[in-house]
């Protein structure tokens, strides 16, 4: 804007050379024009020209800053909300459940939220944080009772990691849920760790992981977060509609506490039509009894957030014996430790970014002790955003 100044007066004398021309063209009009008169119109002529080009050059010039500040303008935006993105959901949940010991009560009859972060730090890392809320709307919950059970689920920044790929081999470390295989039977849970993998060829991914629980009331481990665990997965293609997972782990085993010392498990999923999909795990430990843990299950098409009306049917079965894996993800107690039995499910997208869930699910409870029959039936509406 420093020149502008001395543009708008040069600009301002090119009007004053046009008036001063048509007064002389006037002026000259009923008389005979002189030499020295056309000289004065020619010059007159010159100057008008050539203050009409700075005219054009000085728009051109404004016109190519006001683009190229948008455009920095657009490029900075752009780049400060490719550095954060948020993400989540809202759930509203009902359950109609057995009371403890069989089943988990009132106390997943609840408002929960799941808030999720990712703040880029280069082309290679991202920073990772989550936020898990759970407010119950029915007062006999065991987890109100002080902060028994809650603290890992009171709005705070409880879960906090950073993940990259540098030179081709991923790296995630911090506190985060974990979970291995297609269902995640072998181990799906909160910890402290860190996974290092590697594409090993087309199709087929190796991670290696140190994982260490964050709390005690592991599904199937008892005291867990007195253990360390170390592991490998396997996971990749067999055929272009068959996939396979193979897991492998072992742990500290403190006076026995965790009841095992290592653990296998051994999975399949098959898209066996366009619209079913096969799974089954397999999985065992070294626990001297009840070491076994089988998950199978078939859905019926997928459901899909921005397709409304879009659905899916699914059927279940279990058999997790007490110490039959680590610590299966529970799915808000609908998959318990030590429980045989079906579930029965569909899911319905209401709108878009909108899918609403209903299961029934009948088992048998705490076999290795004294079994008890339970009946479960779950509905649920979440909204992502």
């Amino acid at each position: 804007m420093k020149n502008t100044l001395p543009k708008l007066t040069t600009t301002y004398f090119a009007v004053l050379s046009c008036i001063s021309f048509n007064a002389l063209a006037a002026e000259t009009s009923s008389t005979a024009i002189t030499n020295e008169q056309i000289q004065k119109i020619e010059q007159l002529q010159n100057q008008y020209e050539v203050q009409l080009q700075e005219l054009e050059a000085l728009k051109t010039q404004y016109k190519n800053n006001d683009q190229a500040e948008n455009g920095a303008t657009y490029q900075s935006l752009k780049e400060l909300m490719d550095r954060i993105s948020i993400f989540g959901f809202f759930r509203a949940k009902y359950d109609h459940d057995d009371p403890e010991p069989t089943g988990s009560g009132a106390n997943n009859k609840h408002f929960y939220m799941d808030l999720e972060g990712k703040m880029k730090v280069s082309d290679i890392w991202d920073a990772r944080f989550q936020i898990e809320t759970r407010k119950g709307y029915t007062v006999d919950q065991s987890w109100r009772d002080g902060d028994k059970g809650s603290s890992d689920q009171d709005g705070t920044l409880q879960r906090i990691w950073v993940e990259g790929r540098p030179a081709n081999i991923g790296v995630a470390l911090g506190t985060k849920w974990w979970g291995y295989g297609f269902q995640a039977v072998p181990f799906g849970h909160a910890a402290d760790g860190i996974q290092l993998d590697y594409d090993v060829v087309d199709d087929w991914n190796a991670k290696v992981f140190w994982l260490r629980p964050r709390q005690g009331d592991l599904v199937t481990m008892p005291n867990g977060q007195e253990t360390q665990i170390a592991g490998l997965n396997i996971t990749g293609s067999i055929l272009d509609n068959l996939q396979t997972s193979l897991t492998y782990a072992t742990n500290d085993n403190h006076n026995d506490d965790q009841k095992m010392e290592n653990m296998g498990a051994f999975e399949l999923q098959m898209q066996a039509t366009s619209d079913i999909l096969l799974r089954g795990a397999f999985v065992m430990t070294d626990a001297d009894d009840h070491n076994t843990s089988q998950e199978y299950r078939i859905d019926y098409k997928q459901t899909d957030l921005n397709n409304v009306g879009s659905y899916s049917l699914y059927t279940r079965y279990i058999d997790f014996e007490a110490y039959g894996d680590y610590s299966h993800d529970d799915e808000w107690g609908s998959l318990p430790g030590d429980a045989k039995g079906w579930i029965f499910g569909a899911k319905y997208v209401l709108m878009r970014n909108v899918i609403w869930e209903t299961f029934y699910s009948v088992q048998q409870r705490n076999r290795a002790t004294e079994a008890h029959y339970r009946d479960l039936f779950r509905t649920q509406i979440d909204f992502h955003f």
